[in-house]
């Protein structure tokens, strides 16, 4: 019998199971477990399948269920002319109607690599809700009481075989309206075979006074071979975002609704498909105005010191999932979202990026690096750029230390006040900064040993804020109470007061439009390896320090200081303090 039914009528259980074939359901021990085994097409009855169910000896079928057959209301059919099997071993093929009037069906093949067929994380599972109970739980149920919530919705079947094909019904002239893909490949202009092998099937049935949206065998429809595999999304669940980036197609709303299963990763393969089909705008539109996809924000976790962690060695917060993150940066470019391309890739920049640490270097060098989605190397020279920017301002950063290890380690004596006691100060506040520094794993001494090196931390993933904040510490020692203004501290502080106003700026993000049009004259790379320009080092005076706007975000002129700042070959911090040759 055909079967269509919620599993676990039982107290306390939980659980879905929707069938649209033919089913077998027998009694066993209780160790036994659910077995899902498509038989061959030689059935007594000619189904394409056979489920046969194990259950535990508890197991009993709803009373309503037990002597009839229950159909389904959106149930998956088959077409009749369909193969039963995919290359002899897989799944049976199966038939999503788009539209229920479609004159078109198209043949997805799914190639997927057995990393990506793995079990879907947490992420596509539904969360479990409770019910919410009022104070008075034990009491009748009144009319203050609240409903329980709707239970969250079955988590999405992922792809089973390494080469899977679903068939959609959908409509032609739907696909050619809204899709440059489908145009171009299917357009009454169209070169290519397969638009003359759909005009012939429809006019044949046009001959056999037969009109295509009344057609109930879907096998009799013209049908369009479309091969996708998982290199870009490396996702299980794409025959589920190619589904509802149709619906979208045919202006019908997109099925995977339910914030637990609407994830960004689902959310990720369907901008993927929507940049290969030609068709991010109509996806776009169903994203903000339809689905009103709440993108997740950036989240942060605490660090310990980093001894032994090769993700960095100063502490400080770290990326909860960047994966999410390089997600939301890649959405944001394929469906034209400037205001999210905006923070994210700012976001990115300032908390980095596992991937751009010396291990990934190594690792991606000797090739082992395994093959990652789209979004672990961003396109469109996002993922160089991006690195790049954070490069600088790194060294911008850790300019200001060594210029001023630099001054007190020099000839020069740096205390003016003429005592006796000024060049045991310079000492001093030397010998000071060194252990300031040292002890925030800012600075690390290096030997001509070879092993030194393993010391150094890696800073590719360290919070350039964290990083800021650390050197804000740094103790104002004096050797004696007649040298109150030397020392580190009345120097860098107001140094690190314009970096962080040149980091609010609205520099460090890419502006899609200006990315997209004129990449040149955005480039921090293309203008940092530019070698006809003459480049003055930086000079950091006491102008720079009070200047008015850098106490306004985004005030004129700001982006333009910053990416001086930024893109410097050399900086001079104090002006006044200039080594003498």
């Amino acid at each position: 019998m055909t079967l269509c039914f919620r599993a676990g009528s039982e107290e306390g259980s939980r659980g879905y199971f929707v069938g649209a074939r033919r089913i077998e359901v027998h009694r066993c021990s209780p160790g036994r477990h659910l077995q899902r085994r498509p038989a061959l097409s030689n059935t007594a009855d000619g189904a394409p399948g056979v489920w046969r169910i194990s259950a535990w000896a508890n197991f009993r079928l709803p009373a309503a269920l037990d002597e009839q057959d229950v159909s389904m209301e959106d149930s998956t059919q088959i077409p009749a002319g369909t193969p039963h099997a995919n290359d002899g071993d897989g799944p049976v093929p199966t038939l999503m109607v788009i539209a229920a009037q479609g004159d078109l069906c198209l043949r997805v093949t799914f190639i997927s690599s057995p990393k990506t067929l793995k079990p879907p994380k947490k992420e596509a599972r539904p969360r479990p809700s409770l019910p919410r109970t009022s104070a008075g739980a034990g009491s009748p149920a009144g009319p203050q009481a609240q409903p329980p919530p709707p239970p969250p919705p079955p988590p999405l079947t992922p792809l089973q075989s390494p080469r899977e094909t679903h068939w959609y019904r959908v409509e032609l002239a739907a696909l050619t309206r809204q899709s440059e893909y489908f145009r171009v490949l299917l357009g009454a202009d169209s070169r290519f075979g397969e638009a003359r092998a759909v005009a012939a099937v429809l006019e044949a049935l046009d001959l056999d006074g037969v009109d295509p949206r009344d057609v109930e065998d879907a096998a009799r429809l013209p049908a369009v071979d479309v091969t996708d595999d998982d290199e870009a999304t490396r996702s299980p669940l794409r025959h589920h975002a190619l589904a509802d980036l149709l619906r979208i197609l045919h202006g019908a709303p997109p099925a995977v609704r339910h914030p637990a299963v609407l994830t960004m990763r689902h959310v990720a393969a369907l901008a993927v498909l929507a940049d290969r089909f030609g068709c991010a705008q109509p996806v776009s539109r169903s994203l903000s105005a339809e689905l009103r996809f709440k993108w997740p924000a950036t989240r942060l976790k605490a660090a310990a010191d980093g001894s032994g962690d090769v993700s960095g060695g100063v502490g400080g917060p770290r990326l909860d999932s960047e994966e999410v993150l390089r997600q939301r940066v890649l959405v944001a470019w394929l469906l034209d979202q400037p205001l999210k391309l905006h923070a994210s890739t700012r976001d990115l920049t300032i908390h980095g990026s596992r991937r751009w640490t010396q291990v990934a270097d190594q690792d991606e060098a000797e090739g082992r690096v395994g093959d990652l989605a789209s979004w672990w190397d961003l396109q469109d020279d996002l993922e160089v750029e991006l690195r790049y920017r954070r490069e600088c301002i790194l060294n911008t950063i850790a300019s200001v230390q060594h210029h001023f290890i630099s001054l007190y380690s020099s000839r020069t004596q740096m205390c003016k006040l003429g005592y006796d006691s000024s060049s045991a100060c310079d000492s001093f506040q030397l010998g000071q900064m060194i252990k300031f520094l040292s002890s925030k794993k800012l600075l690390f001494l290096v030997d001509f040993s070879s092993t030194s090196f393993e010391r150094v931390a890696e800073f590719g993933t360290t919070d350039i804020n964290h990083i800021i904040s650390l050197l804000s510490q740094v103790p104002s020692y004096q050797v004696d109470r007649h040298h109150t203004n030397c020392g580190l501290r009345t120097k860098i502080l107001p140094i690190l007061e314009y970096i962080k106003a040149m980091i609010s700026s609205n520099v460090l993000s890419i502006p899609r439009r200006e990315w997209k049009n004129a990449r040149a004259t955005q480039s921090w790379m293309q203008s940092g390896d530019d070698e006809k320009q003459e480049r003055q080092p930086f000079r950091f005076g006491r102008s720079a320090a009070s200047d008015d706007r850098l106490r306004y975000e985004g005030a004129m002129a700001t982006d333009r200081m910053a990416r001086q700042l930024f893109t410097a070959k050399s900086w001079d911090w104090s002006p006044e303090d200039r080594i003498q040759p």
